[in-house]
């Protein structure tokens, strides 16, 4: 019997730590290859007045250390005007390794292309105050340049 409770216990503490990896991470499938969606979704930024910071080319990396993997590049975007607000306040600057925010492109076995990043206003809410209002402003802007690739 208290083999079975156990168990129970650790069943649930399972799923639930399960249920907060996929609420605080999303995934959602492009509508085109790989490719294609890395030049969207660049243009769109872009025209959206945020800057890339960079694009890690994964599978080139791990290229290099003789790995081979499917294609993954990670994004790292800036907008200095929701920037600033945090990193002009000192009390604020423990959240710059939040910043920039960053998304992910990645094709999988399936042969289908997928767009994932963190759930960035879900972590925001926890966190309150002028953090929850850039977050927010910065996870809209980034949902909507996904938009342009992403099924929905």
């Amino acid at each position: 019997m208290k083999k079975s409770f156990i168990f129970l216990i650790l069943l649930l503490a399972s799923l639930t730590a399960k249920a907060q990896t996929t609420e605080m991470f999303i995934e959602s499938e492009s509508k085109f290859g790989f490719d294609e969606t890395v030049r969207i979704l660049s243009e769109t930024i872009l025209n959206g007045g945020w800057k890339i910071s960079i694009v890690h080319d994964l599978k080139e990396s791990m290229k290099k250390a003789d790995k081979d993997v499917l294609p993954v590049k990670v994004f790292e975007l800036c907008n200095p005007k929701h920037s600033y607000k945090l990193l002009s306040k000192d009390d604020e600057r423990i959240y710059s390794s939040l910043m920039p925010c960053r998304f992910s492109v990645y094709e999988k076995s399936d042969g289908k292309v997928y767009v994932s990043r963190m759930n960035s206003i879900m972590l925001s809410k926890q966190i309150g105050g002028l953090v929850e209002e850039v977050m927010t402003d910065a996870g809209n802007d980034t949902e909507t340049f996904l938009k342009s690739v992403i099924n929905r």
